[in-house]
């Protein structure tokens, strides 16, 4: 069982001098999910090398038992600072791919033909996707076959209005993720706020927050196992 985890290499969070990237948890949690469950990780992200962990994310406050541990880890801290560049990722290596959020995907991943090419690819083949909080913004441009966009008529999840409001970025982000995967014909639902809520349709698991990141790592290992 290989799973390929795309990683943002984006770290600026718009205009307000501040630093972003990829949120602690929604990497920690499903690398251990898989981990422990013998899949063999393959990291990646568009630059390559070490990607960025939005400082929020490894404040003390923020921590978790998935990021402790990851602390305590310096074989997955290796791993983690030298992801391959996605331009030599195949998709034919892989069983599933997963994207963990934070703000970063919403610069980088949404537009990266790489990344738009992996998910339509894996989508083609019938091989299981999965993206929580922001990181479904990967979608943003991705379509099947026939041209349509991938999230339409599908049951999906995100980041929700209400939670980027209750971080005050909902004027710094390029795009809301919610927003464009209801305009892409996606069925999007949410759950309270801060709290683990996870779709699952066909091949496609998104979770809508941190909170999510381990349920929806377990429901894309139900769907290759």
């Amino acid at each position: 069982m290989k799973i390929l985890m795309v990683l943002t290499s984006h770290d600026r969070l718009g205009d307000t001098g501040q630093k972003t990237g990829f949120w602690l948890e929604e990497f920690a949690a499903p690398y251990y999910a898989f981990k422990d469950n013998n899949a063999q990780i393959t990291l990646a992200s568009p630059a390559g090398g070490q990607p960025p962990i939005d400082p929020k994310s490894d404040a003390s406050e923020a921590q978790t038992e998935a990021t402790r541990r990851f602390g305590d880890d310096p074989e997955a801290q290796k791993q983690l600072a030298d992801t391959l560049q996605l331009d030599v990722v195949k998709a034919d290596e892989y069983d599933a791919i997963f994207y963990p959020g934070g703000h970063g995907p919403l610069w980088d991943l949404a537009e990266d033909r790489q990344s738009i090419a992996l998910i339509e690819e894996f989508y083609q083949k019938g091989k299981p996707i999965g993206c929580v909080c922001h990181a479904p913004a990967a979608f943003r441009h991705a379509t099947d076959a026939e041209d349509i966009p991938l999230v339409q008529d599908k049951k999906v999840t995100a980041f929700s209005n209400s939670e980027e409001a209750a971080v005050q970025l909902t004027e710094v982000v390029p795009f809301s993720v919610e927003d464009m995967l209801k305009k892409n014909g996606g069925k999007y639902s949410k759950g309270e706020d801060w709290t683990s809520h996870i779709e699952v349709d066909g091949i496609l698991v998104t979770g809508q927050n941190p909170a999510s990141s381990a349920e929806a790592a377990i429901a894309l290992l139900n769907l290759i196992r």
